[in-house]
């Protein structure tokens, strides 16, 4: 299969799961003799362009006429037998979209946030969760808050964008990925076409190491923003520490806007200790000498990849019961779900997760089972391939333009467990 990737890579100053998982996926295809191509944008790039080209990347956010051009004449040129389309923003625009039209490809789309009804694609606004948008066709309320970025201005070219090309992706995208269960309910409610709406888990590459015994430390793993919970962690840790602790340490890795908040609250202190950016092979260690990985995120995840990480590794989480969280997380059973926001909820799962080294094991060794069977690169190449193929049979008219109904109706807390393999 000749697979065309178009990706707007995110800045790399800040670790990105989907520049991640557009990486991984191609290998992935690759290493079982696809042939993968890719047409990409890198925001790296802004800083680069004049005065003038800087001022005018907020007016390509809702649509870049050359990129029209220059893609479709690629696709009419090489011919791929799909495009799967992942990031747009700032620089590609929805006119990748027109493109595929001109040149007769048929398109897949991973949803890996909420851009179809919020234009930051977060769920979340000051401090707390936010649906105002789903379902208004202009997303005013995330102009008149400032979404993105906390500038009215930046988010006027976002909400724009969702306004005029809503039609448009729900037209011109034969078939979305949704990356949990929870995403796709929710995009349903919204009005998105529900036969056009899949579920795939991100896959997890194994990661070559495990944990060997009950773990060293508690583990933080992310961008350290509110959103993500960092606030919220700091202060059931301080609530722990004040009962005498749990006997290890956490650790926090990453970087953020509260970095320099982090490293204060750390600094002197034997029982956290802030890391600082991690590399992956530091990332692989460290999950893999874990008691378990924290995620307290605020907002509702879509997926949750520190978490599938650690399943791969036979580590427990301790998570949000929110968001995808709860598909990946069986409470008592593979990790713990705290109530979300709830600083003593979360305190009280952290003690309760160090406290039976025996039951921590079994947790660890009911994740790695759960890896295994949903979120392994075998599982993961062939719920793309057969994404791709129902793509492409519903274009040439071989389906009927719904998806199958084993992964259509999962159990909502178990991701795709109820239909695991498309067709069943």
């Amino acid at each position: 299969m000749h697979v065309l990737v178009v990706h707007n890579r995110y800045s790399s100053a800040q670790p990105s799961g989907e520049n991640r998982v557009v990486d991984e996926e191609s290998a992935l295809l690759r290493a079982a003799g696809h042939r993968v191509d890719l047409f990409e944008r890198r925001s790296d790039d802004i800083a680069a362009r004049s005065l003038l080209g800087k001022v005018a990347v907020p007016l390509l956010v809702p649509w870049n006429p050359a990129v029209r051009t220059e893609l479709t004449a690629r696709l009419r040129a090489e011919r791929p037998d799909v495009v799967h389309v992942h990031n747009v923003f700032p620089l590609l625009s929805p006119a990748v979209l027109a493109a595929c039209a001109d040149a007769g490809v048929p398109v897949v789309a991973t949803l890996h946030n909420y851009t179809q009804v919020c234009p930051p694609g977060t769920l979340h606004r000051d401090g707390r969760p936010c649906t105002e948008c789903v379902g208004s066709v202009a997303a005013l309320p995330a102009v008149r808050h400032g979404c993105y970025r906390d500038s009215r201005l930046a988010t006027v070219p976002l909400a724009v964008s969702l306004s005029v090309n809503r039609r448009r992706w729900w037209s011109g995208v034969d078939r979305f990925f949704c990356i949990s269960s929870m995403q796709r309910d929710l995009l349903v409610r919204s009005g998105m076409p529900a036969g056009r709406l899949l579920v795939k888990h991100n896959f997890v590459p194994e990661p070559g190491v495990r944990r060997e015994g009950s773990g060293e430390h508690l583990l933080f793993l992310g961008r350290l923003t509110e959103s993500k919970g960092v606030r919220l962690l700091m202060a059931a840790w301080d609530a722990v520490a004040a009962d005498g602790g749990v006997g290890v340490p956490l650790v926090l890795a990453g970087a953020g806007p509260l970095e320099a908040e982090v490293a204060a609250w750390t600094a002197g202190r034997e029982d956290v200790r802030y890391a600082g950016l991690y590399s992956p092979e530091q990332c692989r260690q460290a999950l893999a000498r874990s008691v378990a990985v924290v995620a307290p995120s605020m907002a509702r995840e879509t997926f949750g990849l520190v978490v599938a990480e650690a399943m791969a590794a036979g580590v427990p989480a301790v998570a949000a019961a929110h968001g995808a969280f709860v598909e990946l997380v069986e409470d008592g059973v593979s990790g713990l779900l705290h109530r979300p926001g709830d600083a003593a909820s979360l305190a009280s799962c952290l003690r309760r997760i160090t406290a039976g080294p025996a039951a921590n094991r079994e947790m660890g060794r009911t994740a790695r089972h759960r890896y295994d069977q949903d979120f392994s690169p075998a599982v993961g190449l062939e719920r793309l391939v057969e994404g791709y193929r129902t793509a492409i049979a519903g274009r040439s008219g071989g389906a009927d333009g719904a998806p199958p109904v084993g992964n259509t109706n999962a159990d909502p807390r178990r991701g795709s467990r109820a239909g695991r393999k498309w067709g069943q």
